[in-house]
């Protein structure tokens, strides 16, 4: 009898142990006062609830041995605060190439805790494990699953049967994602053919942007949705010369929030929880990403091409073509900073009053960049 105690404790501090590894992120706080009571959790209780919707109106295409499919499957998770007294905003997050719907839990917690919905989902094919191996160049339909999941969302919002019934704020609803996600939301704001005109704020996080021109950002219909671009001086995959440098001078009033000595990797919630001891978990990704590459249908991207919206897609550069660093920005360390800067982002464009806007606006522009300034840098340019 005791050894068989002695087994089961060996297996629950076993099974303790693993959870902690693979699910609980380490814990980083940032400098300064201001930082600090901005990174406090919301007073809301936070629900996770399994989500899924069917397109049957937009098919998924053939993928290599898949032979595709009538409709468009996202499952996922929906992110909720309890105890709404009134419709709060919505944000729609996108993951990233060869990714999964809980690689931005850190960033769908916190932002419930403070009144949004986020929904998040796996896109079809850009997934892991996706049917066919993840096929990059399904990113062409993903703003269309966006608009699909904000219909079915405020659909839901209209139900007195439903959770979600009179929780959702039409006028304040917002996208973001990482990397190849960070892509997606973009089209999604901005793209004429393709946007979604309920989209009011978007977020790029080391999203692929060396495609877009002034000409792409300068209708005067988008012109009054923020863009907030995040990214990584030191990133290997999505180069920051070639892609976010250039966003302050093709989109004037858009904001660049640049973490020094960072990496790519880092802003997926795995690299705080599984690849937490890493010293750079780019060297993981940058493996993952060109295996994923050589499944890639040719030329199917170029199709995004628009010169006459200044939309220009070339053949993608491979990534990590030079030397990673040996050490980068703690993953936990990384993800709280995206996590201020998110915040304070969407919070300047959706607080409830117009000084709480303007409070958030100071923080993210000034505040953020002085109290961090070893690690961040804050730039925006007038229009």
């Amino acid at each position: 009898m005791k050894r068989f105690t002695s087994v089961l404790l060996f297996v629950a501090l076993i099974c303790t142990m693993f959870y902690w590894f693979a699910f609980v992120p380490a814990r980083e706080v940032p400098h300064g006062a201001a930082s600090l009571a901005r990174f406090k959790p919301g007073h809301y209780p936070v629900v996770v609830e399994d989500f899924q919707a069917m397109d049957r109106t937009r098919p998924t295409p053939p993928n290599h041995d898949f032979k595709g499919s009538p409709q468009r499957v996202l499952k996922g998770e929906l992110w909720r605060p309890m105890g709404m007294q009134r419709p709060g905003p919505l944000l729609v997050y996108s993951h990233g190439f060869m990714s999964f719907s809980r690689e931005g839990e850190y960033l769908d917690k916190f932002l419930a805790s403070h009144g949004y919905t986020v929904v998040a989902v796996n896109y079809p094919l850009t997934k892991t494990f996706a049917p066919g191996k993840s096929q990059i160049t399904d990113v062409v339909n993903q703003p269309g699953d966006i608009h699909f999941l904000v219909d079915t969302v405020l659909d839901r919002a209209k139900d007195p049967k439903d959770v979600l019934y009179r929780t959702i704020d039409v006028q304040r609803i917002a996208v973001a994602g990482v990397s190849l996600g960070g892509l997606t939301s973009t089209l999604a704001a901005y793209d004429r053919r393709m946007r979604d005109p309920r989209i009011a704020a978007a977020i790029s996080i080391a999203g692929p942007a060396f495609m877009f021109s002034a000409r792409f950002f300068a209708d005067s219909s988008i012109g009054s949705i923020p863009l907030l671009m995040i990214a990584s001086d030191t990133d290997p995959i999505i180069p920051y010369e070639k892609n976010a440098r250039p966003i302050l001078e093709e989109f004037p009033g858009s904001i660049l929030v640049t973490l020094k000595g960072a990496a790519h990797a880092g802003f997926a919630e795995p690299a705080a929880t599984l690849m937490r001891f890493f010293s750079n978990p780019d060297r993981v990704g940058c493996s993952t990403v060109h295996e994923g590459l050589k499944n890639a249908a040719p030329g199917v991207l170029e199709t995004l091409t628009d010169p006459d919206q200044g939309l220009v897609v070339s053949a993608i550069d491979p990534p990590c073509t030079g030397p990673l660093p040996l050490v980068v920005m703690k993953a936990a360390r990384q993800q709280m900073l995206t996590t201020l800067a998110v915040e304070a982002f969407l919070d300047s464009r959706f607080a409830a009053d117009a000084a709480s806007r303007d409070d958030a606006r100071r923080f993210l522009l000034h505040t953020f960049g002085d109290e961090n300034t070893a690690e961040v840098k804050v730039e925006t340019r007038s229009h």
